[in-house]
């Protein structure tokens, strides 16, 4: 694929409303957790809520849109990106969750309130892409593809999510999925975040090689997980000799302290990265964000491009690792420029 240049970035978690705050609230381990009453056995739950006006969340739907678009005009106004000249991929809630922004909002309704708030049309081809946190990261070889045969000069990748409904909560709840159940659960959180990317060398963070492969064991399933997905998706990354495994020092990744994901990444590590390492650096933003469903792989791109920008990267070359419930895994070769 053609390598793809970071050119803006925007977040907002429940830790910082800006890309500045999320990620100095990151480095400095300050989370947004917080403990609240929540679900329909009404219990204390441990959340990762975005501070915010009661007025902004009426509907789920608007909620989710306001989310989007926050991260997406910060990314936006740092790039200096038009809409007419940009392509739009968002990444909202997986349709299978029944999440409540479904039932008040059609996907094309959400696409078109998104484009506007954004402050207008963005270019033919925009869309909302299912299949979660994995899905929009292993587009971006698509999207190379088409910025180098098109006028399109940009593109605005997404994710947005929320975690925090009644529906999410009792779905974990039932599972037996949540921290306070079990020691080993994921704190269900929310939040959005936004790059912009083009062809164009800029300093910061380039994106080189992205594989994208489905996990037969999903978290979702009976089984667990024995990491082929993913590592499927991390060879098709490292698919090209300039980019070897051998030159990864460090790793972002959404796993969101599950003890499903846990045991996963401990197979698929040892299966992949067979250079000797005494040390993986790895970037957790759950640790920070929480669980933040299909917006997790736009929040670790950020992530990763921050450390790169801020010179506190531990080196050269990354991966970011990226998984979505439903059993879709992405791998991203990512390099410092």
């Amino acid at each position: 694929m053609n390598s793809l240049f970071v050119e803006g970035l925007g977040l907002v978690t429940a830790a910082g409303l800006t890309c500045a705050q999320s990620t100095n609230s990151f480095l400095a381990g300050v989370t947004g957790f917080t403990e609240e009453v929540a679900g329909d056995q009404m219990e204390l739950q441990v959340l990762a809520k975005v501070p915010a006006d009661w007025r902004l969340r009426r509907t789920s739907s608007q909620w989710l849109v306001n989310l989007a678009a926050r991260a997406g005009r910060e990314a936006m106004a740092e790039a200096g990106a038009e809409p007419a000249q940009t392509l739009l991929i968002c990444t909202p809630p997986e349709m299978y969750r029944d999440h409540a922004c479904w039932a008040e909002m059609s996907p094309d309704t959400f696409l078109t309130d998104l484009q506007t708030k954004l402050g207008g049309t963005f270019a033919k081809g925009s869309r909302l892409v299912d299949g979660g946190a994995a899905a929009g990261v292993g587009l971006l070889p698509d999207v190379a593809d088409a910025l180098g045969q098109s006028s399109v000069s940009r593109v605005l990748l997404i994710g947005v999510d929320s975690l925090i409904g009644r529906a999410d909560l009792d779905r974990f709840r039932t599972a037996g999925r949540l921290q306070g159940q079990t020691a080993q659960g994921l704190v269900p959180g929310e939040g959005a975040g936004a790059v912009v990317l083009s062809l164009n060398p800029c300093r910061g963070m380039a994106v080189r090689g992205v594989g994208l492969a489905t996990e037969p064991d999903p978290v979702t399933g009976t089984r667990q997980s024995q990491g082929r997905g993913m590592v499927s998706a991390l060879k098709a990354a490292c698919a090209s000799p300039d980019h070897p495994e051998s030159d990864i020092i460090f790793a972002v990744s959404n796993l969101n302290g599950e003890r499903y994901a846990a045991l996963e990444m401990l197979v698929f590590r040892a299966r992949f990265y067979r250079t000797h390492r005494e040390y993986m650096a790895t970037a957790y933003p759950a640790m920070s964000f929480g669980e933040t469903g299909a917006a997790g792989g736009a929040i670790a791109l950020a992530v990763a491009a921050d450390a790169f920008r801020r010179g506190h990267a531990p080196g050269a070359h990354a991966m970011i690792e990226i998984t979505s419930e439903s059993g879709m895994r992405a791998g991203a070769f990512v390099s410092g420029v």
